[in-house]
């Protein structure tokens, strides 16, 4: 139970902070997001893996790193985080945002943002945070929360950078929910980043292979 109650309180911190962010219009929201992953990973990497991400918790299940039996119960700790963000920044501020593609961008190349900077994110963790021959490393917040200002900065104009499906997905489903946004773009944040986890794991596997 320690481990679903640190992934569902991760989860809530990075989705309230980026809920909040969008938002009061910050100038770059992907730095006060990236701080807040960094220190939840810290906060929580030793009890939980520090995952506050359904598509790094399947690419840790498929590299081995998290039993299977434990990834259900982590998606579920991460979206109900997610949604309890979402819920409260509406009580906050009286409105739910959440991201969205750009609707000038072709839905494809939003999917493959999505899937290439999700796969970046995943890579790092399994390399910093899951290797045997990183262990015990005290650099790997900071290697995941840089990743995530990269890579949200980079696809913000594209995708909205989420990155993540309970970011996505999750405050999207709040955002629906509360404010009317349409829901038709919620598969963009399930198919693109779990597809990015799942090819994160198999990269992982062939850079780590003996010989």
């Amino acid at each position: 139970m320690n481990k679903y109650l640190t992934e569902f309180i991760g989860t809530f911190f990075l989705c309230l902070v980026a809920g909040l962010v969008i938002i009061n219009d910050v100038a770059i929201p992907a730095v006060p997001i990236g701080a807040t992953l960094m220190v939840m990973v810290y906060m929580g990497g030793h009890i939980s893996g520090g995952h506050y991400n359904p598509a790094v918790s399947l690419a840790a299940m498929m590299r081995g790193a998290l039993p299977k039996g434990e990834f259900v119960p982590y998606i579920v700790s991460q979206f109900l985080g997610a949604i309890a963000a979402g819920m409260l920044t509406g009580v906050f501020t009286g409105d739910v945002m959440s991201p969205s593609p750009n609707p000038d961008v072709n839905i494809f190349l939003v999917v493959l943002a999505e899937m290439l900077f999700t796969f970046a994110l995943c890579l790092v963790v399994l390399n910093v945070a899951t290797s045997p021959k990183t262990q015990g490393n005290s650099y790997y917040g900071l290697a995941i929360g840089f990743t995530v200002i990269a890579g949200a900065s980079a696809t913000s104009k594209i995708s909205g950078g989420a990155l993540n499906p309970a970011v996505g997905a999750g405050l999207g489903l709040v955002d629906a929910i509360m404010g009317g946004a349409p829901l038709g773009h919620i598969w963009v944040y399930l198919v693109g980043p779990f597809m990015g986890g799942a090819l994160a794991s198999a990269v992982y596997t062939l850079q780590n292979k003996e010989g």
